[in-house]
């Protein structure tokens, strides 16, 4: 079984000083911690503002943020200071909230190198495409989108559905799911969360930020945090989340 493990993250944010003409750094996450086990689902939640997407930016290494403490153990390994793509070597993936497109890639020309450089084996890009194909029909995700330009005129929901298949044909061990259900129709939702199912019976932890009370009506988590003003002020399990939908977060 993997785990990974975050002690005692805190990030800062560079900003505008308004007093001078350099720049200042902001603290936006404080003394964050938490686990996610192989199979396991781990929800973040909290106000907008909060910190939530910023954690798994910061994580994943976004140039915005710079990490200032803490450790980010998967299997016992410190990687929090590895570069973004040693960390996907690693077995860490992120779905980040906003989806860049790619014009001129298709799905399985990226995936088929993502896979080819993260695994360090040869495939043929046939037996690479019968592969996904079979995946993502047993999933219940629209093949169709194998053969697009990546997220180049998707909808809300086919960019979630793709990240869905990336995480198929990748299989990380953690995947960092920003705002996966926020943007996205009925039907694609149903797909998407057909699709982590999947994915957390073969053994990938999620661990996924929102603030809609209303992911509990596609996926029971293991383990709810609630995070506020940049600090995780509780943790439990899914009646967490159902005690968010009674009273809100200002209560909790």
């Amino acid at each position: 079984m993997s785990i990974l493990k975050l002690n005692n993250i805190t990030i800062e944010r560079e900003g505008p000083n308004p007093e001078e003409s350099g720049r200042a750094s902001k603290t936006v996450v404080n003394d964050a911690s938490l686990e996610v086990h192989s199979g396991e689902v781990h929800i973040i939640m909290g106000p907008n503002g909060s910190g939530k997407s910023t954690l798994l930016n910061a994580l994943m290494g976004h140039p915005a943020y710079k990490i200032t403490g803490g450790t980010m153990m998967l299997d016992g390994e410190d990687i929090i200071g590895l570069p973004p793509e040693k960390k996907a070597s690693k077995g860490a993936f992120l779905s980040m909230q906003y989806l860049p497109g790619i014009a001129g890639v298709t799905m399985l020309s990226f995936l088929h190198r993502a896979y080819r450089l993260l695994k360090g084996s040869e495939i043929s890009v046939p037996d690479f495409y019968k592969a996904l194909t079979e995946k993502v029909k047993a999933a219940g995700l629209d093949e169709s989108l194998i053969k697009r330009f990546v997220n180049v005129d998707f909808s809300g929901g086919e960019k979630k559905q793709g990240e869905i298949i990336q995480l198929l044909a990748l299989e990380p061990k953690f995947a960092l799911l920003d705002e996966i259900d926020s943007g996205v129709d009925i039907d694609s939702l149903t797909k998407v969360f057909a699709g982590i199912e999947q994915l957390r019976k073969e053994g990938t932890g999620f661990l996924i930020v929102t603030h809609l009370g209303t992911i509990l009506e596609k996926v029971t988590p293991d383990r709810v945090s609630v995070m506020k003003g940049g600090t995780i002020v509780r943790t439990g399990g899914a009646e967490l989340a159902r005690e968010i939908l009674t009273k809100g977060f200002e209560n909790i």
